[in-house]
C-alpha cells in the first residue's frame, strides 16, 4: 500500500509540474509575441499604447500631444501630485543622447517636475550618462514590459 501512495504521490507532482512548466512556457510565448508587436508599430501607434499603458500603471491626466510641434514630448501625464513630461521613442536598436535632449526641452517646456524618455529598446551609454547629468528618467525594453504585466 506504501508503495502505491508513494507512485501515486509522484505521479500527482509530475503532472504538476507538467503544468507549471506549460503556463511558464504560455506567459513566454506572450511575452515575445507583445514584444513583436511593440517593434512592429508606427511612432503614433507607440505613443497611444505608451498613453493607455500609463494610464494601467496610475497614471491621470494622461495627454497625447499633438505630433508636430510638440517640443519632443509626446506624452504629458500626472501620478501621485508629480507631473512628467514623457518622449517615446519606438526604436530598432538603441536610443541615444537626442532623445533626451528632447525630454529635457520638454519637460521645462510643459512646466512639469519630471521629464522621462519611453522606448521599446534601450539607451546607448552617452544616453545613460546625459539622462543622470539632467535628471531624465530613462524607461527601457524592460520597464515597460514590467508596466505590461
Amino acid at each position: 500500500m506504501n508503495t502505491q501512495l508513494l507512485l501515486l504521490t509522484a505521479v500527482v507532482a509530475g503532472i504538476v509540474l507538467v503544468a507549471a512548466a506549460g503556463v511558464l512556457l504560455c506567459r513566454q510565448f506572450r511575452k515575445n509575441a507583445r514584444t513583436r508587436e511593440l517593434d512592429e508599430m508606427d511612432g503614433l501607434d507607440f505613443e497611444y499604447y505608451c498613453a493607455d499603458l500609463l494610464a494601467e500603471n496610475g497614471f491621470v491626466d494622461v495627454q497625447v500631444t499633438r505630433s508636430s510641434g510638440d517640443y519632443g514630448i509626446d506624452i504629458l501625464a500626472e501620478k501621485e501630485g508629480v507631473t512628467y513630461a514623457i518622449q517615446c521613442k519606438r526604436y530598432t536598436g538603441l536610443v541615444g543622447v537626442k532623445a533626451v535632449q528632447e525630454a529635457y526641452a520638454g519637460r521645462d517646456y510643459y512646466d512639469r517636475m519630471v521629464g522621462a524618455v519611453l522606448t521599446n529598446q534601450y539607451f546607448t551609454k552617452s544616453a545613460v550618462q546625459a539622462a543622470r547629468k539632467l535628471k531624465i528618467l530613462l524607461w527601457d525594453r524592460d520597464y515597460l514590459q514590467a508596466m505590461e504585466e
